[in-house]
């Protein structure tokens, strides 16, 4: 099943032609955030496997249908998540639902399809992206110079090698220049902007986007991190965490939070903050948080913090 728009790569060419090859039958729906047309196409069609988004993974566990148990997703054997990060409960909760398998997989559009997934079969390291496919080399490299190569378990930007990535940004020769970097090696490396580590197994963990890294009061704060604390809380449906400006620390984090519909009693933002406040170290506690209806998202359901930001910083 392909609950995704074509114009994207994720779909165009990673899941479309699999029917094509296969030959395997494809079902297509034009549109996924109808959740009641997605699930009347789920029990009409019983797919085995089944491609999303993580905020559309979270739209079916948290549909009413489903939470009441009047809807059988026992078909789904194999999932696949990509465009944005997967957290972990969301990838908990599907798989108990399911008891199919989330397989998480990672590119960006410069590195085109997937350059790092999951193994179907093996480890399930929660929280990783995978290992890189047998053509990508990848790296994680100092992240303010690019060059010293870290060890595993350290945090840098993850670089990447591959048949597959990008020749140059269209007539943009300075952003080319700054993105692919010739290495020692002599081969072309992609640098994707991403923070992560390497684990001792070879298993990539991102950390966060270098840009939407903040800094309050001199400390290091990946949005991340927060956003998988708070979507655990058991009244969160869907959360974004950015850095908002502050006059005395220089940053402060903010978060932006769906509720559960069915929820019967909505937490404060005290709450909220006292929850994290019991699982974060206090300086990555959001010193601001805010409830939504809904959060601006791209037409493949990627939460969009920057428009978050620019909203916030833009009323003040």
């Amino acid at each position: 099943m392909l609950p995704l728009p074509l114009f994207h790569v994720y779909a165009n060419v990673g899941v479309q032609p699999l029917a094509f090859l296969g030959p395997n039958p494809l079902s297509l729906v034009p549109n996924p955030r109808d959740i009641n047309d997605l699930l009347k196409t789920i029990d009409t069609v019983k797919p085995a496997f089944f491609n999303g988004v993580p905020t559309l993974y979270t739209a079916i566990l948290n549909h009413p249908q489903v939470r009441a148990g009047k809807i059988d997703l026992s078909s789904i054997k194999l999932c696949f998540s990509g465009s944005a990060a997967l957290m972990a409960e969301t990838k908990k909760q599907f798989e108990e639902k399911t008891g199919a398998r989330i397989i998480e997989g990672y590119s960006l559009t410069e590195g085109m399809m997937a350059c790092c997934v999951n193994p179907v079969r093996g480890k399930n390291k929660i929280g990783s992206i995978g290992l890189p496919l047998p053509d990508v080399d990848v790296m994680i490299v100092d992240a303010e110079t690019g060059i010293a190569d870290k060890s595993a378990g350290e945090v840098g930007e993850l670089i990447m090698h591959s048949p597959q990535h990008m020749l140059e940004y269209w007539n943009n020769p300075l952003e080319t220049q700054e993105t692919l970097r010739r290495r020692d090696d002599g081969k072309l490396w992609l640098h994707t902007g991403d923070l992560a580590y390497i684990d001792e197994d070879g298993f990539v963990f991102l950390v966060d986007r270098k840009k939407d890294m903040l800094k309050t009061s001199g400390f290091q704060v990946w949005p991340r991190e927060i956003e998988e604390i708070i979507s655990a809380h058991p009244a969160v449906l869907e959360v974004g965490v950015a850095g908002i400006p502050d006059e005395v620390k220089g940053e402060v984090a903010k978060a932006w939070i769906v509720l559960k519909h069915d929820v019967t009693t909505a937490p404060t933002s005290d709450e909220i903050r006292a929850y994290c406040r019991e699982r974060l170290a206090p300086y990555k506690v959001p010193a601001q948080v805010e409830f939504r209806t809904e959060l601006p998202k791209t037409m493949v359901g990627k939460i969009l913090r920057r428009v978050l930001v620019a909203e916030t910083v833009g009323s003040n």
